[in-house]
């Protein structure tokens, strides 16, 4: 038994329920430290609520992150094979070793955001010395719980949500199409990096793109179809209080989305 002091942490992603978490906790454990997992990749929006969300909790937020950036993370150690779903490299080194490598081996207990009303674990350690904790689900506290944990702070939800469903990389592959559409209207500056990073296939080697099936060229080029579908199946046309786009946001989240985010 290690006689270290326990260390409390928890990791803010940038979304509803990291953020949710860490001002539920803020009075709960006052030793907490909080931390963000930076990929180099992050939104703009994504930074502007953590600078909000960090006067709020009165505390820094460590900002932590690789030793090597995406771009040669890519080139020299994955030979150019962008992640995937099935290839989820970037949360491996982008997200889960930093965040391992600063607790070391200090015994600690890490706070999740996981709500009682979600079908999923999220990040669990390997490392015997890192012990999640889900204060969400131990209290019941579902997703109308989270949106009064937000509007009672005045702290509401971060721009993005209003185009997006989920906190992650500017390139993130699990970005729905609408989003992506999104991403060019409000960063046209980061759809085109994200463009970059695609390749055609050639030589009998196969393409290698963000959205399953299509370039992000050939995804831009019907956006105002899937803009008209998204519409049609969401009632977006219609103004939405930002709880509204909260629960739209939830409605639209994928049990497979990046886990560690839910640190």
């Amino acid at each position: 038994m290690s006689s270290k002091t326990v260390r409390h942490v928890l990791g803010l992603s940038g979304g509803k329920d990291s953020s949710a978490l860490a001002i539920f906790m803020r009075n709960r454990v006052p030793e907490m430290e909080y931390f963000f997992t930076d990929t180099g990749a992050e939104l703009p929006e994504t930074y502007e609520y953590l600078d909000r969300l960090e006067g709020f909790l009165g505390k820094p937020i460590a900002r932590l992150s690789a030793e090597r950036d995406f771009d040669h993370l890519l080139h020299k150690m994955h030979n150019n094979f962008l992640p995937s779903p099935n290839t989820r490299w970037c949360t491996r080194e982008l997200k889960i070793e930093p965040f391992e490598r600063w607790i070391g081996e200090d015994p600690a207990r890490t706070y999740i955001g996981i709500r009682a009303d979600e079908a999923r674990d999220g990040y669990k350690s390997t490392k015997p010395n890192i012990t999640p904790v889900f204060p969400f689900k131990e209290a019941g506290l579902g997703l109308a719980d989270i949106q009064r944990i937000l509007a009672d702070s005045g702290i509401g939800i971060p721009e993005y949500y209003k185009w997006r469903s989920r906190s992650g990389c500017y390139f993130c592959f699990f970005q729905r199409k609408n989003e992506w559409v999104g991403l060019a209207k409000n960063h046209p500056d980061l759809f085109e990096r994200a463009k970059a990073y695609e390749k055609p296939a050639e030589d009998g080697v196969s393409s290698f793109t963000w959205s399953q099936g299509e370039s992000l060229d050939q995804l831009i080029a019907r956006a105002t179809d899937i803009e008209a579908d998204f519409e049609r199946r969401s009632l977006q046309s219609k103004r939405m209080t930002w709880q509204e786009i909260l629960a739209q946001a939830s409605a639209d989240e994928e049990d497979e989305s990046c886990l560690i985010c839910s640190l």
